[in-house]
């Protein structure tokens, strides 16, 4: 059940009420820095189907969005990286799983836009690649533009670093990646954050997303904050 203001107890206390079927999500992320670990579990768990979903990439194998992958709850994916995950692989070349690629900073533009209300705009990545094929072009100043639509969500995941009551939150470093983008785009927006503090704690100059695009917020104090791919240096 909900707790004070937009905390809710749970992640699935959260989503309660909010996921339907055939729904389009935008969760925050990159690779697996700043995903929202527990609402993608909960969201899982709802049984929703046919989703789409605009991510800057899939998850792994078994973590991430790529649980809900290996669920087949997810139809179709808008994203700029899907080389990490081997499910993603199997059902896109098998014709199970829709995508739309789109440059990463496309797509940060294109969540931008959805959540400022603007129904489209010109860039030139993409132009002459596949990525072009059926868009509009145009010519502005001698170059060639392709145009790409806002990207408007039902419900963005977004994860957080610190948040106060009103929904204010602030992102820890790079994890802050496409969240705030995310948090825009969305009709609803669900944020996961590591600490709950009172309102008026945070200085207004260290809050990165302002609370007006913050709806529902749950504590996950103990994320398990995976390393995608370690490297380490080899021993003298």
């Amino acid at each position: 059940m909900a707790g004070r203001g937009k905390h809710f107890a749970s992640a699935q206390a959260a989503l309660d009420g909010l996921v339907e079927d055939g729904m389009t999500l935008a969760v925050g992320g990159f690779g697996l820095c700043g995903i929202p670990e527990a609402l993608i579990s909960a969201l899982r768990d709802t049984g929703k189907r046919n989703l789409s979903v605009a991510s800057n990439n899939a998850g792994i194998d078994g973590f991430g969005l790529g649980l809900l992958l290996e669920s087949r709850q997810i139809r179709k994916m808008i994203s700029s990286y899907v080389g990490e995950n081997k499910e993603f692989e199997r059902q896109y070349l098998s014709g199970e799983l829709e995508l739309e690629f789109c440059p990463q900073g496309t797509l940060a533009e294109r969540l931008r836009a959805g959540g400022a209300g603007i129904a489209a705009f010109y860039t030139r990545t993409g132009y002459g690649t596949r990525i072009a094929e059926g868009k509009e072009i145009r010519a502005f100043n001698g170059e060639h533009y392709v145009m790409e639509h806002g990207l408007p969500v039902d419900i963005a995941l977004i994860k957080g670093h610190v948040a106060d009551g009103a929904g204010n939150i602030r992102f820890n470093k790079t994890a802050r990646n496409f969240n705030p983008l995310a948090a825009m785009a969305g009709r609803v927006c669900v944020a996961e954050v590591e600490e709950i503090v009172e309102t008026g704690a945070l200085d207004p100059d260290d809050i990165h997303l302002p609370g007006i695009f913050v709806h529902r917020i749950v504590h996950n104090p103990h994320p398990q904050k995976r390393i995608e791919k370690r490297t380490l240096r080899e021993g003298n």
